[in-house]
């Protein structure tokens, strides 16, 4: 059986790449260093690394390896705490991917909360882009993801964590700011900042508004942001108008930087979901956490959607 040990310092040796690196980090010599490497080598009938004066070098074998000893380790790590767990309070890691604007502001508050419930629990929140969410679950990195669109693979389950609003922001000087709403036909005439080309907000904003045969094209888009509080500031600065959460506002509103104005006929609300893995081993503090977010506990959280 493969010494653990060997695992965890060959994962170390792969992110350094340097012998010398790799004893520091862990607390060995750079001999026992080099000789569990080597026993792990005889061990697997491979070489993992090539050496020369510079220091390491993985080869295919080691790139092969890499991502199974580090769900080997995950896994570990994961039974430790499960088993820990059942013996005392909840206690261990849990990993949130986060690839929704919306969601960085109701989650850190979530995870916050959760934590002091369960003070054994160490939450670590991971940005990321939507495309990446459901890869940080399948490949270990996060128990759960924050998304803002339901993920398309039989693998992973989601429900529905809540729902967000999205409004149109203008500066206070602009000719709509003392206006309660627009039509859709007026937006033509604004020079607009819109997110990227994966954002959930850009997606429902253009669905909606192709509902009166407006599309991508006939906007007067001169800037793409991937972030709404650079929008929020720079439409605040008076160089357009945009579509952002309304959780990214609240700040800015309060000071009387920018307003919010409806558009007729237009719904822009999406759904924000949390994600996990439809079957798994048992890890409690994630599946803690998936009941947690609708605590009645929680209600004022949510109210800042309202």
């Amino acid at each position: 059986m493969i010494d653990l040990q060997k695992i965890e310092t060959f994962l170390c040796a792969a992110e350094k790449l340097n012998i010398s690196e790799t004893a520091k980090q862990i607390h060995l010599s750079q001999p026992t260093v080099s000789h569990q490497i080597k026993l792990l080598e005889l061990e697997l009938g491979v070489t993992l690394f090539i050496r020369n004066s510079t220091g390491l070098k993985l080869t295919d074998a080691g790139r092969l390896m890499l991502p199974w000893a580090r769900r080997l380790i995950h896994d570990t790590n994961d039974l430790k705490e499960m088993m820990g767990s059942l013996q005392h309070e909840i206690v261990g890691e849990l990993s949130i991917a986060c690839s929704t604007t919306a969601g960085k502001y109701i989650l850190p508050q979530m995870a916050a909360r959760f934590s002091q419930r369960f003070p054994g629990i160490k939450v670590r929140i991971l940005a990321c882009g939507p495309e990446h969410a459901a890869l940080k679950l399948l490949d270990g990195e996060a128990h759960l993801s924050v998304v803002s669109t339901e993920i398309g693979d039989a693998s992973l389950e989601a429900q529905e964590f809540f729902l967000d609003t999205i409004t149109l922001i203008v500066p206070t000087n602009h000719r709509w700011a003392t206006r309660k709403s627009i039509t859709p036909e007026e937006i033509l005439e604004e020079k607009i900042i819109l997110r990227e080309g994966t954002s959930g907000t850009r997606k429902v904003v253009l669905t909606e508004l192709a509902k009166y045969d407006i599309s991508l094209d006939d906007l007067n888009v001169f800037l793409e942001l991937g972030n709404a509080e650079a929008i929020v500031h720079t439409v605040a600065a008076g160089y357009g108008v945009s579509f952002v959460s309304t959780l990214a506002t609240v700040c800015p509103v309060e000071r009387g930087k920018v307003v919010d104005i409806a558009i007729e006929g237009l719904t822009l609300q999406r759904k924000i979901y949390m994600v996990r893995k439809r079957i798994t081993a048992p890890h409690r503090p994630r599946d803690v956490f998936w009941g947690f977010i609708h605590d009645p506990s929680n209600a004022d959280i949510m109210r800042q959607l309202k």
